[in-house]
């Protein structure tokens, strides 16, 4: 059982932590799913069973020069912030889909804060790490 492929490693660290992690009408998760050449995100109302926003660099409108790199993260975290207070979301529970949160899982998370989701939590870390530059 120890040599298992990265595919099924990242599905049970994502079972292990959907089982913690649930999106509400007042709060929705926003799911994240990056293959080799795109990412996604998606708002999903676990209550209801239902999506309220998705963005990916597979739309035309959002689709660059590739989709795999931390830009392209960016971007779509710009995007899905700007639907999710579109559809009257201010707040989200975030949802790294089994992969570790740096590189461009935390590029969309931190663009996303920056867009207006999450607000307090933006303050928060931006506060926390200026003040121990001195």
């Amino acid at each position: 059982m120890a040599n298992k492929d990265r595919a099924s490693v990242r599905n049970a660290v994502h079972r292990r932590i959907r089982r913690k992690v649930r999106g509400s009408t007042t709060r929705p998760r926003l799911a994240i799913y990056r293959s080799l050449n795109h990412i996604y995100a998606q708002l999903i109302d676990d209550e209801q069973g239902r999506t309220l926003a998705s963005a990916s660099t597979t739309e035309k409108d959002l689709r660059g020069a590739t989709g795999g790199n931390v830009e392209a993260a960016q971007r779509i975290g710009r995007v899905i912030a700007e639907r999710a207070q579109a559809a009257g979301v201010s707040r989200v529970v975030f949802d790294r889909g089994g992969y570790l949160y740096h590189g461009r899982v935390k590029a969309l998370t931190d663009a996303a804060r920056e867009a207006g989701l999450n607000k307090d939590e933006a303050a928060a870390q931006n506060g926390g790490g200026e003040n121990n530059q001195e």
